[in-house]
């Protein structure tokens, strides 16, 4: 499966800082000091329905994580998977009477064009479940054959008392992670389970649903934690730099994952810090495809919203904050975009070494990116109060917005 086209970071004198932030396992922050090669894997879409403003706001912070890393002069090897098999596919496929590959392969397209059209940088590797399941199959033997994955029914289940880590990434109590895996497509009722939030790591051909080979696993198709691992282990290897995505996926999605891994491999943690960003809320309920209380960024963009404006509205908002989607935010970020664009325009201003710096700064500092934003409109403010007398200043502010913020001006 290929990815979208890269959008060119502009180089920026200096060097950034190292990234200082929040992780979820540990509750505080830490200090990332990758390698020459920074990793990271985030969770993708299950491509049933279009690019919301959540979805671009979750992509949008691991976006400002490979940016502040680039800017430090490193690599980023970026994973990124797309569940293009799972049970609310097939459930939509089925409601509206269409192909479910096909309506896979059409909404994750329009995913594409909306990371594209919002500048996001796309991962190096971008893998679909079902071109992974070659790898997944024996991963799920392995765990059979150490004893951490049981039959029923047919099915093969995961025991999470295998991993003696499990629940050092959420925190959560039984009664909490129970409740959380009963909505986010887990099975707790169901009887015979050795532990009611057991997931299944590879579920049995059922009549009328598409499987595959599962070699001594029978027919099939796999898990949804399973396929994750597979990808990131293949692909970035244990101990990688963060596991990224929202924080509906702390439970189970990143528990789970995090303990099928460190079964297979022995090793801990899979991550060195699990990121998770904010919700997004309309009309104060969390957008969701299952409520249908959605904002499309392919619809904004077809009323002719400027993809830039869509990304500074994310960017107004620390990337850990739930918030709410309004026209107002829209209109502020338009304005504010206006603003940028016609400062940056000008033929001097303000110097602007001191502004790249606090940038920085702000994005270093658990990626502050609304302090970031507050340190452009003051030096637009002094812009535009006092003009200025350096000529290389707005071209330095277009490139700084663009390498670190990913806003063309």
């Amino acid at each position: 499966m290929h990815a979208w086209p890269a959008s060119e970071v502009p180089a920026l004198p200096g060097q950034g800082r190292d990234l200082r932030i929040h992780d979820t396992a540990t509750g505080g922050p830490v200090t990332l000091d990758p390698g020459p090669v920074a990793r990271i894997y985030v969770c993708g879409i299950t491509p049933y329905d279009a690019t919301h403003i959540g979805h671009a706001a979750t992509y949008n912070a691991f976006d400002l994580v490979q940016r502040v890393w680039l800017d430090t002069k490193r690599q980023v090897h970026y994973v990124q998977n797309v569940t293009d098999v799972d049970d609310p596919l097939l459930e939509r496929a089925d409601r509206d009477g269409v192909d479910w590959a096909a309506l896979a392969e059409q909404e994750t397209a329009l995913f594409r064009e909306d990371m594209t059209a919002l500048r996001m940088l796309p991962p190096r590797h971008y893998i679909g479940a079902v071109e992974a399941i070659p790898g997944i199959v024996p991963l799920v033997e392995r765990l059979r054959d150490l004893g951490a994955a049981y039959e029923l029914e047919s099915d093969i289940y995961f025991s999470v008392e295998s991993d003696p880590h499990f629940g050092q990434v959420s925190n959560l109590d039984a009664a909490a992670m129970r409740l959380l895996s009963a909505e986010r497509g887990g099975d707790p009722e169901r009887p015979g389970k050795k532990n009611p939030v057991d997931p299944m790591l590879w579920m049995a051909a059922r009549e009328g649903e598409p499987s595959w080979d599962g070699g001594s696993l029978g027919r099939g198709r796999p898990g949804w934690h399973i396929e994750c691992v597979a990808i990131a282990l293949d692909h970035l290897g244990m101990g990688f730099d963060v596991q990224g995505g929202g924080s509906d996926l702390v439970f189970p999605h990143h528990e789970m994952g995090a303990s099928h891994a460190q079964v297979l491999t022995g090793e801990f943690p899979m991550a060195k810090a699990y990121v998770h960003a904010g919700m997004v809320a309309l009309h104060g309920e969390k957008m969701s495809k299952s409520k249908g209380n959605l904002v499309f960024v392919s619809a904004l963009r077809r009323e002719g919203v400027d993809p830039a404006a869509i990304r500074l509205a994310l960017l107004a908002h620390h990337y850990r904050a739930d918030w709410e989607w309004t026209d107002q935010v829209l209109r502020d970020a338009e304005a504010r975009l206006g603003r940028w664009r016609a400062a940056v325009s000008r033929p001097d201003g303000p110097p602007a070494e001191a502004l790249v710096e606090e940038i920085r700064e702000a994005l270093a500092d658990d990626l502050d990116a609304p302090a970031a934003l507050a340190a452009v409109d003051r030096w637009v403010g002094l812009q535009e109060a006092s003009g200025g007398t350096d000529t290389g200043a707005p071209g330095v502010v277009s490139r700084a917005v663009d390498a670190l913020l990913g806003v063309a001006l």
